[in-house]
């Protein structure tokens, strides 16, 4: 009885044993990046060994669900790496495959890349797979654009999430202020140089300091009594080896410079934020805006006669004056009015010794105003009075 129950609990407590000899690092607990998109993600995949092992092939698999399809990222077979679908431009096998390290860099993260990456070696002579998992959050994006004004400070952040610490190598930060400009050195921070030595270039010296762990995979920067002219790209380089991880920053300075705010002791340059508040009048300015509207209302139609009457003063005169430079020219040719309507007859006759004899006219002046009006008794009478007797020879 007791020899068949140890056959029957031996197989069970083997199997198990297998089983976790053959997935040993799928028991540890998944390790989690959180990644912004746009930005990289460095994902470890390391066979710690003592034995030396011939990995003969790399498989990093995303799965979003338990139902969900899996898809390939990439796999290494051959000594050929091959990243495959919507990862082709995106992912790289950055372990070295001789040291059994098959970790991946998967660059310009999208939102759709979110899900459990797990990575697969096959050993060489070898049934057994090692497994290792990461679960990857993508988080929005960052904003690429900083406004600050003249003479403030701003950080400029520059890192990537990794499973793996002190793996970044060299950091980078370079200026650009157009497309067509050459580009400045900001920064330069070496993996070797201890913390707080990293050296800051040309006109940027004194003014940009390292602020992130380089062997934190952080990289980034305080910028320090910004100016007008700092304005423009930069540039963060990341070197992981040979490999290089890049994030772009626009930077746009404003030349007003904003209000300073004491707090606790110490002064911000960070400018207020504008409220709008409603405004409040009291009895007096009510009363005094009443006032004005009436009298504009009453006023209004005043005005409007004063306007007129000036028109009509302006037509006056313009009339009386055409009417005086009328009598002006009348006066100036007063003959020419008098002798209009007189005619005049010339008669000779030779007398009888054949010499002419003068004759004489009697002229009378002529009032053509009443003589006009034949209605007139007046004018009749004068215009009678006006008539020419017979002219009479002597």
């Amino acid at each position: 009885m007791f020899r068949l129950l140890k056959l029957i609990v031996i197989p069970v407590i083997l199997a198990p044993v297998g089983d976790s000899q053959g997935l040993s690092d799928t028991a540890v607990s998944s390790p989690q990046l959180r990644v912004h998109v746009g930005d990289s993600a460095f994902m470890g995949c390391v066979v710690q060994s003592a034995e030396e092992k011939h990995v003969v092939k790399v498989d990093w698999i995303l799965s979003k669900g338990e139902r969900a399809v899996s898809e390939y990222v990439l796999y290494y077979y051959s000594n050929l790496s091959v990243p495959t679908g919507r990862f082709q431009n995106r992912s790289l096998l950055v372990g070295d495959v001789l040291q059994n390290d098959g970790s991946l860099l998967l660059q310009d993260v999208q939102e759709a890349d979110q899900g459990t990456y797990t990575c697969e070696i096959r050993f060489e002579s070898e049934s057994r797979v090692f497994k290792k998992s990461v679960e990857l959050f993508v988080l929005p994006e960052e904003p690429k654009e900083l406004t600050v004004h003249v003479g403030d400070s701003t950080e400029m952040g520059c890192f990537f999430q990794s499973t793996k610490k002190k793996h970044v190598t060299k950091v980078e930060w370079m200026f650009s202020s157009g497309k067509h400009a050459t580009e400045e050195v900001v920064l330069r921070c070496d993996s070797s140089v201890p913390r707080g030595h990293s050296q800051s270039q040309g006109r940027f010296q004194n003014r940009v300091n390292l602020m992130g762990d380089i062997s934190q995979n952080d990289g980034s920067i305080m910028f320090q009594t910004v100016k007008l002219s700092d304005q423009g790209t930069y540039t963060c380089h990341i070197y992981l080896g040979k490999l290089e991880s890049r994030k772009t920053i626009v930077l746009r300075v404003i030349q007003e410079e904003p209000q300073s705010i004491q707090h606790l002791g110490s002064i911000s340059t960070t400018p207020r934020p504008k409220t709008h508040q409603p405004v409040t009048l009291d009895g007096n300015q009510l009363v005094i805006i009443v006032g004005i509207i009436c009298t504009t209302l009453l006023l209004f139609p005043v005005l409007i006669l004063i306007v007129k009457k000036t028109q009509w003063n302006k037509s006056s005169v313009s009339s009386m004056a055409s009417l005086k430079s009328l009598e002006s020219k009348e006066k100036a040719n007063p003959e020419k009015h008098v002798y209009s309507s007189i005619s005049t007859w010339e008669t000779t006759e030779e007398g009888p010794r054949g010499q002419s004899e003068a004759t004489y006219m009697t002229m009378h002046p002529v009032w053509p105003s009443l003589q006009s009006d034949p209605h007139n008794p007046v004018g009749k009478k004068k215009s009678q009075l006006g008539k020419f007797p017979e002219p009479q020879t002597f």
